[in-house]
């Protein structure tokens, strides 16, 4: 069977440790959803002269929390994908610098990852990693980007959060809700220990309420 290829923009969103010459990636793409794909891992230069020449488009290695632009190839109906072309859009390397920021942006790729999109909002969720890889690389508080970008989220994959979770809430937390999703991250002062409170309501109400696959516990 002759092999297929696609040419999509993704988010990468994990990266498992190489093995043999490939190392495997789980992407997301607005328009094909969550994709195990595997870029061959580059050969380490052999000479002064080739370590000091720049890397060809074939040879830019993915990352955590890249936008790349990917040409792809299958042989098995797209059960996985080999990447023969990956063109950088963005790299958000400042996630790194911060272990709270890495910590956060994790558990929000690996949510995307573990949760199958519906196609009708994947558009949607590739424009909440867009800001969210984005704000964790530079905002001082990425406890509230992450917050904000779980409840995003789970309202655009349908459910009534807003109708349902919220009036459940006491009068001060409904205020505090609100003020987390509607201030912009640089006029927010809540408290760490209020948000991650906060933070766990939602969770719990995620796990008892909709089929948000949350991290296992």
């Amino acid at each position: 069977m002759p092999a297929r290829t696609l040419q999509t923009d993704a988010f990468v969103l994990l990266k498992r440790p190489a093995a043999d010459t490939f190392q495997t990636f789980t992407v997301f793409s607005a328009e094909h959803g969550a994709m195990l794909v595997l870029q061959r891992v580059p050969k380490r230069p052999t000479s002064l002269s080739s370590a000091a020449s720049k890397p060809t488009a074939t040879q830019v290695g993915l990352d955590l929390f890249d936008e790349v632009s990917l040409w792809l190839e299958t042989s098995n109906e797209g059960q996985t994908w080999f990447v023969k072309e990956p063109r950088l859009i963005a790299r958000h390397a400042d996630i790194g610098r911060s272990y709270d920021a890495l910590r956060f942006a994790s558990a929000l790729a690996a949510l995307i990852a573990r949760n199958p999109v519906h196609e009708d909002s994947r558009e949607q969720v590739a424009a909440l990693l867009r800001m969210a890889f984005g704000a964790f690389g530079t905002a001082s508080r990425p406890d509230i980007v992450f917050f904000k970008s779980l409840y995003c989220f789970a309202r655009d994959e349908g459910y009534p959060i807003k109708q349902q979770w919220i009036p459940t809430l006491s009068s001060a937390d409904r205020t505090g809700v609100a003020a987390l999703l509607n201030q912009p991250l640089s006029a927010q002062s809540a408290f760490p220990k209020e948000v991650a409170r906060l933070h766990q309501r939602l969770e719990d109400y995620l796990r008892s309420n909709t089929e948000i696959l949350m991290d296992p516990r």
